[in-house]
């Protein structure tokens, strides 16, 4: 583990981060930092996320990586760890900010999360190495993560969620907001429902945030060539999607209501399955995360 230290006045200190009020005056980092994560985007949100949650969230990520947008987050459970790993599914750059020090990695079950992003982006602290991860830390470090950031996205928080603090952050550095909506009945979705109600830019996808940040993504923005959102289903596979939604469902459920045979209806799946529009959870349940 090699750590560096970068000091506010460096030409490698990141610029959105010095342009804002109260910058930390070094950061530690593990990793590098480069010119073009300048085009950043922040993804937070709960540590107890619906299964819904870290699907549309990793999507988002994964999407907005193809476009050479560099992921910010915490590095915390919940969708700060699915920020990051669609980042890196996409070979795309992402940043982690630690609210302790590198010598103490949290949470602990992370720390594979952490080599990996040390590969491909870099992790970063404010924090000595040896800080343990004290809760009046991450307040503290949110700053940190809408400061290295052209705008923040929430997904999935309740009304007390820390993510909201990273929220009013960006708000006093002048950052965009925007909220993907959850369901309405979900206790995990009441903060990023105030957020809209607010004035947060509703999400849905990737291209709601690089229209609404496209002056100052323009010159960093790649072609996003992956054909995964374009895919071309015929007509069987169309009908089983009309049965399937973010919720996971049995496949003799799926087929019940579609009323095709149980083996038509595998063989179907299967395709769906390789083609990456349908996920297969365990004990023959499927599922069709967020499809846009």
């Amino acid at each position: 583990m090699k750590i560096i230290s970068i000091k506010r006045s460096d030409p490698k200190y990141p610029k959105n981060l010095r342009d804002t009020y109260d910058p930390p005056e070094v950061l530690y980092v593990n990793g590098e930092l480069l010119p073009q994560d300048e085009a950043a985007v922040a993804l937070v949100g709960t540590r107890r996320p619906t299964y819904y949650g870290m699907q549309a969230c990793e999507k988002l990520s994964y999407d907005l990586a193809l476009y050479g947008i560099t992921i910010v987050s915490g590095m915390a459970r919940g969708i700060d760890t699915a920020a990051h790993r669609g980042a890196l599914k996409a070979g795309g750059r992402t940043i982690a900010v630690l609210g302790s020090g590198h010598d103490n990695i949290y949470p602990k079950e992370n720390k594979k999360l952490y080599e990996e992003i040390t590969k491909s982006g870099a992790v970063v602290s404010e924090f000595p190495d040896d800080t343990p991860p004290y809760k009046w830390n991450f307040p503290q470090r949110n700053r940190v993560i809408s400061g290295l950031s052209l705008g923040v996205v929430v997904i999935e928080a309740p009304k007390k969620s820390g993510a909201l603090i990273t929220v009013d952050f960006a708000l006093e550095q002048g950052r965009e907001v925007f909220a993907m909506p959850g369901k309405v009945n979900s206790l995990a979705s009441e903060g990023t429902h105030q957020l809209i109600k607010d004035g947060a830019k509703l999400v849905e996808n990737a291209n709601d945030i690089i229209e609404e940040l496209e002056i100052k993504l323009k010159k960093f923005l790649k072609e996003n060539k992956t054909k995964e959102n374009n895919l071309l289903l015929d007509e069987k596979e169309e009908e089983i999607c009309r049965f399937l939604t973010d919720e996971p469902k049995h496949i003799d459920e799926i087929a019940l209501e579609s009323k095709i045979p149980v083996n038509k209806v595998l063989s179907v799946l299967t395709q769906l399955v390789i083609k990456r529009v349908v996920k297969e959870l365990p004990g023959k349940k499927f599922i069709a995360p967020t499809r846009r």
